[in-house]
């Protein structure tokens, strides 16, 4: 009995030792996220969707925003600790120096800015705190400036959403390429799934005003020239003429100072004779909705440095029509999981819609294929991982 005994207290401490010993190789890292967004797009969603991935893994994550910034009602509050700054400009010295003393207060390990307003901010946080390392997330493919490539030339390491974005940044010769890693953008696929299962597209189209059983095509974005929304509603013109009951969604928030790009779609909307087809909303809090009601997902973007909006619509099992943007081309398999269209050609977006409200077999061929896609490839978790992995890898370059 009495080895017995001690066979079972050696087994114990050798699980406790094996634990102790993945603890310390793996212990909770400290986190500063930096955005000074204030409106909500698909960085701003990439940030929500990794904070929150990083919490349930137990690390501390601080979030550093505007006062008035949209994402602290996307934030956990109970599980996220945020912190509210000027963040002006990337000349802000009195909000570096905040950031600094953030940094040094909570021992942060990792500083990771996502805009690039606030890179310089970022950098300086770190200069005043050795044991921090920068990181950048790099979202969009707009160049940029020289003060961003001498902030990015110190930076540990340059995150890009996709492949294009880190073409773009080794092109420009932003920083060495051993430093810039592609962390492709992810979607909870499961929410998105999910919610075609408890959906009722009946209820939806009577909150919309919109007659049942209705082909109903959307697009989703920012209202703005370079989302294409003007091109979509050229398209839907078109459409009409050979779907006379066709309706179309146009979601998204003018940031314009004067809301001058949604007074243009209304006019043109008038102009096209497509007032009672069309329904021109602001930002959807319910996404999965949206895209769930949709015979058909449209991006008619004139550039994407990955295209968020087009997994989303895919992860919920509705057919897409793209133009062939940097990431869309990334994300699309021509024919088996979307439709590519040219950049700008109304005539191709149109040909691409009609094709797809004809043939409802292969709207749910693309659709399947394209839901599939994502689960393998886009996940939240994937990003996550990776992500966690570049911070674990800079921490021990650094201590090294």
């Amino acid at each position: 009995m009495c080895r017995r005994r001690c066979f079972c207290i050696a087994r114990v401490l050798v699980l406790v030792y094996i634990h102790s010993d993945y603890v310390r190789v793996r212990p909770a890292l400290k986190i500063l996220q930096i955005s000074s967004a204030d409106s909500l797009g698909g960085g701003e969603r990439h940030l929500v969707d990794l904070v929150h991935g990083l919490v349930s893994r137990g690390h501390e994550v601080q979030v550093a925003v505007r006062p008035n910034s949209p994402l602290i009602d996307q934030l956990l509050p109970d599980k996220v600790q945020i912190s509210t700054l000027p963040l002006r400009n990337a000349l802000d010295v009195s909000s570096a120096r905040s950031l600094a003393r953030l940094v040094r207060r909570h021992d942060i390990q990792i500083v990771h800015a996502h805009m690039a307003r606030d890179y310089p901010l970022a950098s300086y946080a770190v200069r005043e705190n050795k044991q921090a390392r920068l990181i950048v997330t790099r979202h969009v493919l707009f160049p940029l400036n020289r003060l961003h490539r001498i902030t990015l030339g110190k930076a540990a390491r340059i995150i890009a959403v996709s492949n294009a974005v880190a073409t773009q940044l080794r092109v420009d010769e932003i920083a060495a390429a051993d430093r810039i890693s592609v962390v492709l953008n992810g979607v909870d696929a499961k929410r998105f799934e999910n919610a075609r299962g408890r959906f009722d597209r009946d209820q939806f189209l009577a909150a919309a005003g919109l007659p049942a059983n209705t082909l109903l095509i959307g697009t989703v974005g920012e209202l703005t020239p370079l989302k294409g929304q003007e091109e979509f509603l050229r398209a839907a013109a078109e459409v009409r003429k050979q779907f006379p009951a066709s309706y179309f969604i146009v979601a998204g928030t003018d940031n314009s100072s004067d809301n001058k790009n949604r007074a243009f779609l209304e006019q043109l909307i008038k102009d096209l004779e497509l007032t009672p087809h069309v329904r021109l909303v602001d930002w959807v809090d319910d996404l999965p909705q949206l895209y769930c009601a949709l015979d058909v997902f449209v991006s008619a973007s004139h550039t994407e440095s990955f295209g968020l909006a087009i997994v989303e619509a895919m992860a919920s099992g509705t057919p897409v029509v793209a133009t062939e943007t940097e990431g869309a081309l990334e994300i699309i398999q021509a024919r088996e999981t979307g439709l590519l269209v040219p950049v700008g050609v109304v005539a191709a977006l149109a040909a691409a819609i009609t094709e797809l409200l004809e043939d409802s077999d292969k709207r749910v061929q693309l659709a399947v294929s394209a839901q599939q896609t994502v689960i393998a490839q886009f996940g939240i978790e994937r990003m996550v991982d990776e992500t966690e992995a570049i911070y674990r890898a800079e921490i021990r370059e650094g201590s090294s």
